[in-house]
């Protein structure tokens, strides 16, 4: 069976490189951490990968925004290469900071999206880091199963999912399926702060484009793909939600590496 290459993106403010690739490796591909500078320099390496994986941390401190000098950094020097790597069918996807650089580059929800997004500061005015659940709400995203449950931990300051002309254009977004993840309460239920640790608009938690080979989300899936990586009170046998199984997060590299075989 033929090894899925995954290309991790390392860049100055960047901290959950290696555990991104050791989650991938767990999953069982082969993950390479690559820095912007060099993917740059050399954007036909991209070549040689199925997927790219954009981390977590605060790439460049995250000064003028989060995201957005390492944005700008890949839309001059790996833009076309980019958009190349994905209409070949490849995947990519951005973790929180990385998802934050996904929308600045305009990757998620897509040029052609019914409505502009953007991600910006959390509800609460702090620092949030807490373990939420998710619902996967589309079907043609390879890194998720539609109305799958995640329990995952979020870290982000900028976090919070707005849309452009508000709730008109949240629906829109909704209707062309580029709302991939939203936040759900332990219940079930729709969720309160802090179940949606940052106040995003339709409850969202992650966002892909229209053909589902681009995902961002906030939670971090890297950092629980072990049972000890869980809080205490759920570390044994898999939690249920309505009688649905949670997964942790090493479900969302395993979906896709199944997806490429």
């Amino acid at each position: 069976m033929a090894t899925i290459r995954v290309l991790v993106v390392r860049a100055p403010g960047i901290n959950c490189e290696e555990e991104t690739a050791f989650a991938w490796r767990q999953a069982g591909a082969e993950a390479t951490p690559v820095h912007v500078r060099r993917l740059i320099e050399s954007p036909e390496a991209l070549d040689a990968f199925q997927i790219v994986t954009i981390p977590g941390g605060f790439s460049y401190g995250d000064d003028i925004a989060s995201g957005s000098i390492l944005a700008n950094q890949m839309r001059q020097g790996l833009g076309d290469a980019l958009t190349r790597f994905v209409d070949r069918g490849g995947l990519v996807i951005g973790i929180c900071n990385g998802f934050q650089v996904l929308v600045r580059l305009g990757l998620v929800p897509g040029a052609d999206a019914p409505a502009r997004a953007t991600l910006t500061w959390n509800d609460s005015g702090r620092y949030e880091a807490r373990w939420v659940h998710l619902r996967a709400s589309v079907s043609h995203c390879p890194f998720l199963r539609e109305d799958e449950l995640y329990h995952l931990p979020v870290a982000h300051g900028e976090g919070r999912i707005a849309m452009e002309d508000g709730s008109a254009g949240a629906d829109r977004l909704s209707a062309a399926n580029r709302i991939a993840l939203r936040y759900v309460s332990a219940a079930g239920s729709a969720p309160i702060f802090p179940e949606n640790p940052n106040g995003s608009i339709e409850n969202a938690a992650g966002l892909t484009d229209s053909t589902g080979r681009v995902l961002g989300l906030m939670p971090h899936p890297e950092r629980n793909i072990f049972a000890c990586n869980r809080p205490a009170g759920a570390r044994g046998a898999s939690s249920e939600i309505d009688g649905h199984p949670v997964y942790q997060g090493n479900r969302l590299f395993e979906n896709a590496i199944s997806a490429l075989r």
